[in-house]
């Protein structure tokens, strides 16, 4: 493996997948997209009756901010009462795309969960532009864990994956044919679940479509 060789390059995904094998599942799905400012190889796990269910339905892309925090407030696959609900949440239950929820004259029921989970997004970076590779990796850390792919062992080693794991970043490094895990990333561990780290699941899963 050498600089020339692409994110987008399947012996990468493949090397990189050996390498975080513990860290992945053995469904764990690969791509390699633009995203966020930057290429990255992602690995994820889509979810299987989500999407049947979206397909049957004929689920409209939800890629609304406003839709997404309408159904984080509701439970899923429960009916509510809508005279239970606030006038704020019943009038943003009409703006919901279709196939998102049931709603009739009494009642809602939440059917959209996220499609897909993101395990873990990849960025890659030369040793000299560690502080680079840092910032765009940084971008998913309200999605998913993260990691750098370097061509080389970075300078002052230790001192490098100090600060990498400082920010939970961890640390890949290609080595001829395979790629080796210096560092192990931080687990993902959101605090609450929001409308933009739902947004970023539905873009992406988009863009796979």
């Amino acid at each position: 493996m050498n600089a020339m060789v692409t994110l987008a390059s399947p012996s990468v995904g493949t090397s990189v997948r050996a390498a975080s094998g513990a860290l992945l599942d053995p469904a764990t799905l690969s791509v390699s997209l633009q995203l966020m400012g930057s290429q990255a190889l992602l690995f994820y796990r889509l979810d299987e009756e989500e999407c049947a269910r979206r397909a049957r339905v004929c689920a409209a892309r939800l890629d609304s901010l406003d839709a997404l925090q309408t159904l984080l407030e509701l439970p899923v696959d429960e009916p509510v009462a809508l005279a239970s609900l606030p006038a704020r949440l019943r009038s943003a239950l009409r703006r919901l795309p279709a196939g998102a929820a049931d709603v009739d004259c009494r009642e809602v029921t939440r059917r959209a969960v996220r499609p897909l989970t993101v395990d873990l997004a990849v960025v890659r970076a030369s040793a000299a532009g560690w502080r680079g590779g840092l910032e765009r990796a940084g971008r998913f850390a309200p999605f998913c864990r993260r990691a750098l792919l370097l061509d080389s062992a970075p300078p002052a080693p230790e001192e490098k994956l100090m600060e990498a794991a400082f920010y939970g970043i961890g640390v890949l490094v290609a080595d001829g044919e395979s790629v080796d895990l210096l560092l192990e990333p931080r687990p993902y561990t959101p605090r609450r679940h929001t409308p933009a780290a739902w947004c970023f699941i539905e873009e992406f899963h988009h863009r796979i479509g």
